[in-house]
């Protein structure tokens, strides 16, 4: 979890407004409960799918936890820091990254990795991201620091089940690693926060089929092309 004190996106806020109280004096008390953490996430989260960023407020989310403003303030500065905090929280809560497939193959391991989900929950992320509108258009930065949020579990899992099928010899190392660890989710981020429809299962897959394993495939002749141009050239 990134406390208030660390987030990445509160430097780049300094001297911004106080909202709703934040900024007001917070005197030492009882050691931090963390197990209050994932309550006030989830309530963000709600919250921020009810009245979009817009209208969230750090008391409605208080509010909405059951939790005392001051819990609230001690762990995030910022309304922006608590939002990215819940986008992290949800996406984290989609990828159990300590366990993740193992099937001998990587189509099989992305498949595995793929959470069924109900259409309400379908529903609700769609509600959920589409409340960052107002967040995305107001500063570049936090777009970047929302993109990672949603996007980094997924990365980081994908990267690993890459990684595991170039080893076992499944396919050769890619010379755009990076972007192919990022292209399912980013697809999905787009049809989600763009277009506002459900990343279903079928979705996912005819992404891993039809974009990703493809795009592995093709990886060293389309390596061996431009190493022949350059030769030629």
């Amino acid at each position: 979890m990134t406390s208030a004190r660390h987030h990445p996106v509160q430097a780049a806020h300094e001297g911004r407004a106080p909202e709703d109280g934040a900024g007001q004096e917070v005197r030492p008390g009882r050691k931090r409960d963390a197990s209050r953490d994932a309550d006030i996430l989830e309530a963000t989260l709600d919250v921020l799918a009810r009245v979009g960023y817009s209208g969230l407020t750090m008391d409605m989310v208080a509010a909405q936890a059951k939790a005392g403003k001051a819990t609230v303030y001690r762990r995030w500065a910022s309304r922006d820091a608590l939002v990215i905090d819940a986008i992290a929280h949800m996406s984290r809560g989609m990828v159990d990254r300590d366990h993740l497939p193992d099937t001998g193959t990587l189509r099989g391991d992305l498949i595995a990795l793929i959470r069924p989900q109900s259409v309400v929950e379908g529903e609700y992320r769609i509600k959920v991201m589409g409340g960052l509108g107002a967040l995305l258009a107001q500063d570049p930065g936090l777009a970047d620091a929302v993109n990672g949020a949603a996007n980094e579990p997924w990365v980081e899992a994908h990267e690993v089940l890459i990684r595991r099928a170039i080893a076992r010899g499944e396919y050769a190392e890619p010379e755009y690693f990076s972007t192919l660890t990022r292209v399912v989710s980013s697809m999905a981020m787009h049809r989600v926060l763009i277009q506002r429809q459900e990343v279903t299962r079928k979705f996912l897959i005819s992404l891993i089929d039809g974009v990703l394993l493809p795009a592995l495939r093709c990886a060293p002749a389309a390596r061996a092309a431009r190493e022949d141009a350059a030769t030629a050239g």
